[in-house]
């Protein structure tokens, strides 16, 4: 079995849990934020649809400029939450076929993160799709949980129960 293949279901785990928060975030707090210094929670949702294709990126490039000549790319966001799970659906597809294809050698090449050119960090593969796909879907689920949480919205059971989800 080669990494990609043992990645999969841990993958898949991720983000069938990823999917049911998204689930939840109700249309009408799309513009709602905890704090000044908050993403809203339809961004973060938003957000979170498509850091999925990060894999793609990760797996089709050597690197990728986030600010080419200083100005930072702009992922689309999602108006609603059907939007918010088209584009998750679409985005995990994707992400999903390209582990499943991608060979060890690939994995363990090295793959960087530039910034207006300049190199912010460079890692395997494999360490990339760990933290800065899997790991930061993780972190910003948690976010979402917590809005969630803030706005009297039921929280899913991700790895046991919740405080309003029974297993």
């Amino acid at each position: 079995m080669g990494l990609s293949q043992s990645m999969l279901p841990e993958f898949d785990h991720e983000m069938a849990n990823t999917r049911k928060t998204l689930e939840r975030v109700p249309d009408e707090k799309f513009d709602w934020k905890p704090h000044d210094k908050s993403f809203p929670m339809g961004k973060l949702a938003s957000h979170l649809a498509n850091l999925p294709n990060w894999a793609n990126v990760t797996i089709g490039m050597d690197e990728f400029d986030m600010a080419p000549d200083g100005q930072p790319v702009k992922t689309p966001e999602c108006r609603s939450t059907s939007e918010v799970l088209e584009t998750f659906d679409k985005n995990v597809t994707a992400a999903r076929a390209a582990i499943a294809a991608v060979s060890d050698d690939t994995l363990f090449a090295p793959w960087s993160l530039l910034s207006n050119g300049n190199k912010i960090l460079s890692l395997p593969r494999v360490a990339v799709l760990r933290s800065f796909v899997m790991n930061h879907i993780i972190h910003h689920r948690a976010q979402l949980g917590v809005y969630l949480r803030l706005n009297d919205v039921p929280v899913p059971s991700i790895y046991g129960p919740s405080a309003d989800e029974n297993m």
